[in-house]
């Protein structure tokens, strides 16, 4: 696995805890956080950018199935603000990216 895509997944696997453990007030991945967090890295897995992949908000294809899109839609806009007080450093990487 490159560099980008585990760092992606480090991101995302930080913004879905923060939103489970957070917002949902579970102390580890519910069940419908856990699908969502593999659905995720089996997708990064087949990302066609590899090396070169851009965030998923500037991403040009949308790979995710519509239900489990609107899902991480929630939490990352949840979570986007809070990563900068929870995950400082990886936030500030990910917003790096996106300018």
């Amino acid at each position: 696995m490159n560099k980008r895509i585990k760092e992606e997944k480090a991101v995302v696997e930080q913004m879905i805890r923060l939103y489970c453990q957070k917002k949902e007030g579970n102390s580890s991945l519910c069940p419908e956080c856990q699908k969502l967090l593999e659905y995720a890295n089996g997708r990064l897995d087949r990302c066609r950018y590899g090396e070169k992949k851009p965030t998923c908000k500037k991403c040009p294809i949308h790979c995710y199935r519509p239900d489990m899109k609107e899902r991480i839609r929630i939490i990352m806009r949840w979570s986007g603000p809070r990563m900068i007080l929870y995950h400082p450093i990886a936030a500030i990487r990910h917003l790096l990216r996106e300018l």
